[in-house]
């Protein structure tokens, strides 16, 4: 019987998502709940609370409650984006359960303009036989896969999906764990050590840091713990915090402001005196 996953949205086409001209595939619900995350909407599984079909402008149209559980209808959706704004609950509605066979037949027509498919999330290893498939079937097709993944889980833990990854893009969010903890309410244990592991087997293509406004001493030790413990080779993101899109709750405890320049460069000067060949600002 074929893995299925609740995918969230599909962008055809993406040149940010790894390398190339690339289709980003996103996946629903996460383990970590980041503050800054821009994303807010994938976090959680749809709880069938119902607050979206109240609000929707095509009510019994594009979303109804049916034997309890909210049901989205694409065909009449007008894509206003009113249900994922008033949920209380972190999710969506608009989520379609596909097996590898329905996202390749989505994928077919992009093939010759893709050099391959990047999946996101949420959170893409918390479908990992899901996955298997899917890239198996993507690489019959001679093109490459990528995991936009934030670590959560052990990548050796997952040998099957592991073998048919051609690589890895990263989230390092923090390198000290308390602060990881505020950030995303979750311990980054597992995260350092698939940096490592990931190293270890030629799997990683790039890791990213978020780096916050006005916190020097936090956003250095993040960028120095990285940047010591990465190959001179691997690309290292370094990300502004922006806080359009970001929910209430990361905005009254991050700020409404954007990362300067001065402390980016600052933090990027610092990665490459530690040896960071391929620093890079986003």
């Amino acid at each position: 019987m074929q893995k299925i996953a609740p995918i969230n949205k599909i962008i055809e086409f993406s040149n940010v998502d790894g390398p190339g001209n690339r289709t980003s595939i996103f996946v629903q619900k996460c383990p970590f709940k980041c503050l800054y995350c821009h994303n807010p909407e994938t976090i959680h599984m749809c709880n069938h609370c119902g607050k979206c079909v109240e609000t929707c402008p095509k009510t019994n149209e594009a979303l109804e409650i049916v034997d309890g559980k909210v049901i989205w209808h694409k065909e009449h959706c007008i894509d206003c984006d009113t249900c994922i704004h008033v949920c209380p609950h972190l999710s969506s509605p608009k989520i379609t359960m596909m097996n590898a066979d329905d996202v390749i037949e989505k994928l077919k027509p992009l093939f010759p303009y893709i050099q391959g498919i990047t999946v996101s999330g949420g959170e893409c290893t918390n479908y990992p036989e899901f996955l298997t498939e899917l890239f198996t079937k993507v690489h019959a097709n001679n093109k490459t896969c990528f995991l936009d993944s934030n670590g959560a889980y052990l990548y050796e833990s997952m040998p099957e999906l592991m073998e048919v990854t051609d690589a890895v893009m990263l989230d390092v969010k923090a390198w000290n764990q308390s602060w990881h903890k505020k950030l995303t309410g979750i311990s980054n244990e597992n995260v350092l050590r698939n940096l490592e592991w990931l190293q270890q087997h030629n799997k990683l293509y790039e890791v990213r840091t978020v780096c916050m406004p006005n916190m020097h001493e936090d956003n250095m030790e993040t960028v120095m713990g990285v940047s010591s413990h990465l190959q001179a080779n691997i690309r290292y993101k370094l990300i502004k915090y922006r806080p359009f899109g970001v929910r209430k709750e990361g905005l009254d405890q991050l700020g409404n402001t954007i990362t300067t320049d001065e402390e980016i460069k600052l933090l990027k000067s610092a990665a490459q005196k530690q040896g960071a060949k391929n620093v890079v600002i986003v």
